[in-house]
Parts: structure tokens; C-alpha cells; sequence
């Protein structure tokens, strides 16, 4: 502090005001290189030109561009540009499967995808190599020529050619689908895709043995759980173990509701990673869920039966090629008949006899919203098809029974099967009949009879629309010495053609086109 005079300024004390120097900041701005500061660039995309080239403008177009980078016109493209429809230059599909591109043949291209767009690109096993896949996705882009694009079955695509595929994925807007199977998805290749999945506008990416087992799985299901746009997931035959994998999509389930589908056929599920994925099973979201041979048996099936009545959106459960034998059946049962949203039940090849024929019987007599039961490939019997002939009586909305074309043969001797006025069986005449009848009575309205075929036909003429639009109905091969079967008619004088076995009838009451002649 200092003083000053009493006369300068009046007494008052005023503090130091001695400045401190301040630092001198010098600052610097620097440019690269002349030929490095110009990154990218786009060229204006002149559209006005595209939209009045003809197909066969087109075909000249891509033979001239052949020409300028020396290699032939293909001949399977020239053939799909003669044989194309183009409606506002938008063609179905440039199908490629098959042939060798190479980067020439590639730059070749750029003229069609310039000049067309389609609904389907097939790239699938082109033996693209770096260079080639690379330019080749990159005209894809910038023209957005496809909203379908197979690219499996090239596993020589190279770092460019997965920095490209990424590219693509993120940035394109008409791009829906994307098929990459029959390929590794290791390191490099699994990283660039699981980043591409953050923002892409995928809705269908099929990723089929593709090798995901392990950590690749892991980076992927890391990026789907942010995805907002993926519908539908195919992962089949990745080999897929219980161990971890099955957590993993346990935790997919449980973090994206989004994803509508989901296929984890072929794997090794087993039972305890379907108790992982049950988990995860959230009451709205997943619609469709395929098991299809994954070494599941009937104690994994208990796991599911805890979930099922809950979920409120399953549309679609496909277990087949799995051995859940009956005792899976019955324990599915209960489940199956409390959840209100199921439609479609695939049970192909379960190892179903007659026993779990009749709890899915019981199921469809108190379901009011399946649609489709598929129980091919199964060794259901006549007591199973008497069973399923009952329940049709009591059902209103299956419209599709999938049986097997063959009938299975009794195991018991003939003497212990009901015996007809001529001393022979008629063990499956019965079946037919009953199966007949079911579709006749639970079609027919108030009032109407009569017998025979044309009152099924009629009576489906007559019911309501969207009820038993499609039945398949199994019957013995007429040719035995029963008399029925020696004048062409079942059972109640019900007409049987001639050299069939299974017979499909649609909404209006004929015959499909697609009826099994042996």
C-alpha cells in the first residue's frame, strides 16, 4: 500500500498499481499439402438423360462400354437386358450367380447400374476379388441401383472390399436386404459389418454359415442391440453351441424388440440354451422364432412352456427336426392352448406318434387362432387322424392340416383293426370318412345335408370366407378289394379320385392343382 499527500489527495489510501507484463501467445495456421487438401469428391449425378434410354439403348450402352475396357459382353447379361421388363427404369432382377467379374468386367457395369435400377442384384459366387468388389459396391451407392443385394459365396472380397460393404450399408437409402453367406465372418470382416449395423437402414440381413460362433457373434449382437431398423435375422447353420452363443441372443432378445424374426435353425442350441433365449423372450416383439434342429428333447420344452403363455406377439414357432417325441407334446400343451397369439406350429419330423397326435388334437379343439399345424414326417397313425378329425369338428380357424402323403402302415395285425361287411379292415376308409365329415359339419350351415362329395363342396361353397380356405385330407390309395374303394367312393358314398392319395381342397370346394398322384 502507499500513502499520498494529505493535500493531493485528501488522505485516502489507494492500492498498488503496479501492471504485471503479459504473456505473448503467438499462434500458427498451417495447410497441407496442395494434393492433400481435396479429400473426395462427388460428381452431380444427371438424371435427365437416364430416364429416356431405352432397353435396347441400354444393350448398345454396355456393349460400347465393353469395348472401351476391353473384355467381352457377357452373354447372360445380355440376355436378361433382351428379356427384361423396365417399368421407369426399374427392372426385377440382374442375376450375376455364377459368373467370374474381374475389375474390368466390373467397370464394364457401371453403364447398366447407371442406367437401371432393380428390385435384386446377385452377386453370389462371382469370385470378386479387392479391387473389382470394391468399385463394383461403390457404383451400387452412388446410383442406389438395388434394394436386394446377395453377395455371398465371394470369400476373396479383401479389407477394401468389407470397407466398401460397410460404406454401402451405412450410407445407402434404398438398400433393404443383404445376403452375405457361405462366408467367414472373422477379425476384419465381422467388425466392419457390426459397425455398419449401427446406422444402417437394413431390414433383412441373412448371415447363414457364416461361421459366428464365438467372439464374432459377440461383435455383432454388440451393434444389433442399438439397431432400430432390423426386422429380420437369419443365422442358420453357424454352429451355435449352448454355451455362450445362446446367451448372446438371450441378451438380443432382451435389448431389441424390433427384430420380428428370428432364424437359429441348424445350430446346437440344445436344451440349456433354449432356456437362455427364453429368457430373454420379451411379452411383444419377436414374432417369428425357427428352432428347427437344434438337438432340443422334451426337457428343454419345459423351459418354453413357462414363456408361451405370455408372449404376446409370437406368430410363428417352427420346432422341427428336433426330438421332442410325446412326451414334449404334452408338455407344450397347456402352454400352447393359453397363448392367444400363435397361428402357425411347425412339428415336422418330432417324433410324434398317435399318442402326441391326440394332445395336439386337444390343443386345436380349444385353439381359436391357430391356422397352420404341420406334423409331416411324423409316425401319426389312423387313432392320431381319427383324433385330428374330431377337433376339426370343434375348430373354426385352421385352415391348413400338413400331413404326410404317404399313409403309415398299422403296426398291429389286421385282426385287431375293425372289420368291414366283406371281412376285410377298414380301418382308413373310417379315417376318411371322419376326416370328410369334420370338413362337411364344421362347414355347413344351418339346415343344409345330404352325403357324398358334392355336399362338401357345396358346404364349402357356403361358409364364410377366411374358414378352411386349404385342408389336407389323407386317404387309403383305392385299388384294394374293398367294394367302396373298387367303385371309386369312400365311405357314405363320398367320391374318391382315381390313383390318389391326398386330396387338397380350397375355398371354393375343388380340388387344388397341386393333388399327389403315385
Amino acid at each position: 500500500m502507499t500513502r499520498c499527500s494529505d493535500g493531493d489527495n485528501h488522505g485516502v489510501t489507494f492500492p498498488s498499481l503496479t501492471r504485471r507484463p503479459k504473456k505473448k501467445f503467438e499462434k500458427h495456421v498451417s495447410f497441407p499439402p496442395d494434393e492433400e487438401i481435396v479429400s473426395g469428391f462427388a460428381e452431380h449425378k444427371d438424371t435427365s438423360t437416364v430416364d429416356s434410354l431405352t432397353l435396347a439403348e441400354v444393350i448398345e450402352a454396355y456393349k460400347r462400354s465393353c469395348d472401351k475396357h476391353q473384355v467381352e459382353p457377357n452373354a447372360k447379361i445380355l440376355e436378361q437386358l433382351e428379356q427384361a421388363i423396365c417399368l421407369n427404369g426399374r427392372s426385377r432382377c440382374l442375376d450375376l450367380k455364377g459368373e467370374r467379374l474381374d475389375s474390368h468386367s466390373c467397370e464394364a457395369l457401371e453403364v447398366i447400374l447407371k442406367s437401371l435400377s432393380f428390385d435384386f442384384i446377385n452377386l453370389q459366387a462371382t469370385e470378386l476379388e479387392e479391387n473389382a468388389v470394391s468399385s463394383l459396391l461403390d457404383m451400387i451407392l452412388y446410383y442406389e441401383s438395388t434394394t436386394h443385394l446377395d453377395i455371398s459365396d465371394n470369400p476373396g472380397m479383401g479389407i477394401s472390399g468389407w470397407k466398401a460393404l460397410s460404406h454401402l450399408i451405412k450410407q445407402s437409402v434404398c438398400l433393404c436386404r443383404l445376403d452375405v453367406c457361405n462366408m467367414a465372418l472373422l477379425q476384419y470382416p465381422v467388425q466392419a459389418l457390426s459397425s455398419a449395423l449401427l446406422s444402417s437402414r437394413l431390414t433383412r440381413l441373412h448371415l447363414q454359415s457364416t461361421q459366428l460362433s464365438g467372439r464374432p457373434l459377440f461383435t455383432l449382437v454388440g451393434s444389433l442391440k442399438g439397431n432400430r431398423t432390423l426386422q429380420e435375422l437369419y443365422l442358420s447353420n453357424n454352429g451355435l453351441n449352448r454355451e455362450q452363443d445362446s446367451m448372446q441372443i438371450g441378451d438380443l432378445l432382451k435389448y431389441n424388440r424390433i427384430i420380428h424374426k428370428l432364424d437359429l435353425s441348424d445350430n446346437t442350441i440344445s436344451d440349456s440354451g433354449l432356456e437362455d433365449i427364453c429368457d430373454g423372450l420379451q411379452t411383444d416383439g419377436l414374432k417369428v422364432l425357427i428352432l428347427c434342429n437344434n438337438q432340443i428333447t422334451p426337457n428343454g420344452l419345459v423351459h418354453l412352456a413357462k414363456v408361451l403363455p405370455v408372449l404376446n406377439t409370437l406368430e410363428t414357432l417352427n420346432l422341427g427336426d428336433n426330438e421332442l417325441q410325446n412326451r414334449g407334446v404334452q408338455t407344450l400343451r397347456e402352454a400352447l392352448i393359453m397363448n392367444r397369439s400363435l397361428l402357425h406350429l411347425g412339428l415336422q419330423h418330432t417324433y410324434i406318434t398317435c399318442e402326441g397326435a391326440v394332445a395336439l388334437a386337444e390343443f386345436l379343439a380349444e385353439s381359436r387362432h391357430i391356422q397352420r399345424l404341420d406334423v409331416r414326417e411324423n409316425e401319426v397313425r389312423t387313432g392320431g387322424l381319427m383324433a385330428f378329425s374330431l377337433a376339426l369338428r370343434i375348430n373354426q380357424s385352421l385352415t391348413t392340416l400338413d400331413l404326410d402323403h404317404d399313409a403309415k402302415p398299422e403296426p398291429y395285425p389286421r385282426r385287431s383293426w375293425p372289420l368291414g361287411p366283406t371281412g376285410r379292415c377298414f380301418g382308413w376308409r373310417r379315417v376318411w370318412g371322419a376326416l370328410v365329415e369334420s370338413v362337411g359339419r364344421r362347414s355347413r350351415g344351418p339346415g343344409q345335408s345330404g352325403t357324398g362329395r358334392p355336399r362338401v363342396q357345396s358346404a364349402l361353397r357356403s361358409r364364410p370366407t377366411g374358414v378352411m380356405e386349404h385342408i389336407t385330407i389323407v386317404h387309403i390309395q383305392p385299388g384294394a378289394p374293398e367294394t367302396h374303394h373298387n367303385t371309386g367312393r369312400g365311405p357314405n358314398g363320398t367320391l374318391l379320385p382315381s390313383g390318389s392319395k391326398v386330396v387338397h381342397y380350397c375355398g371354393n370346394g375343388t380340388p387344388l392343382p397341386d393333388t399327389w398322384n403315385p
